[in-house]
């Protein structure tokens, strides 16, 4: 509600308000300086919102006693870099937090990470070492990663913008299929339009710190609110399929 994040004296955030439903993915999309990394970043509280409120479940986290702390356990995060630990295994990967953060014995922490190893479909490279393995297969551990955390919320940013091809549409159907079956709320950052409109309940169109529209995709592409979303998305889509040069 309301939200503004400044460093300094530059604005980068201007009164962002907008709510998401519980099990519902949302993708955030804008050009690049828009602030679109800055807002998920403030949604982890990764950066402190200059002012406003971030509410969860009716509680404002940001002012609760206590609540900040309580509200981290139940966020997960895939960073585009997938900031996986490169001296450990792949399951190794998936168990250190649940054994150092959760204080689950390694028996259980194994149980779970192979469940949501086999889900993403990395069982059979649990004792590789993330440098044995490719940019998808790299994903796919950091979300798996991420997973057995149990969180309420996960948000991604920019999780697919460094694979192509088939292994892109493969990581993006695991993402939907995950989020729907464990009714995750989800919350993507993302630059490409055409990944937005395919993967999101609903798309918030941020320009220069402000929302410009913040609709399902069907409005987003039949009514855009104004010119810069109308320009923007088209012109993105058209870039991606490869009309403009």
């Amino acid at each position: 509600r309301h939200l503004s994040k400044s460093f300094g004296k530059h604005e980068v955030l201007r009164d962002i308000d907008f709510t998401v439903n519980r099990g519902d993915v949302t993708s955030i999309i804008g050009a690049s300086g828009s602030g679109k990394s800055t807002l998920l970043r403030c949604v982890n509280l990764l950066e402190t919102p200059t002012s406003g409120e971030i509410t969860f479940h009716g509680e404002n986290i940001l002012t609760r006693k206590g609540g900040a702390a309580a509200y981290r356990t139940k966020v997960g995060m895939v960073f585009q870099s997938f900031n996986l630990f490169n001296n450990m295994s792949v399951l190794d990967n998936c168990t250190v937090g649940q054994i150092k953060v959760l204080k689950k014995s390694a028996a259980e922490a194994k149980e779970l990470a192979m469940k949501y190893l086999t889900k993403v479909g990395m069982a059979p490279y649990i004792n590789a070492k993330p440098r044995q393995l490719s940019g998808g297969q790299k994903q796919r551990v950091a979300l798996a990663r991420t997973l057995v955390m149990k969180p309420r919320i996960l948000l991604l940013d920019e999780p697919l913008s460094a694979l192509d091809g088939v292994i892109k549409e493969s990581i993006k159907d695991r993402i939907k299929t995950i989020a729907r079956e464990y009714h995750l709320t989800t919350i993507i950052v993302t630059h490409d339009p055409e990944e937005a409109l395919t993967l999101s309940d609903r798309v918030l169109i941020i320009d220069q710190g402000s929302i410009s529209q913040y609709a399902k995709p069907d409005e987003i592409v039949h009514q855009p609110r104004n010119d810069f979303v109308r320009k923007f998305i088209l012109r993105q889509l058209e870039i991606k399929r490869g009309n403009i040069y």
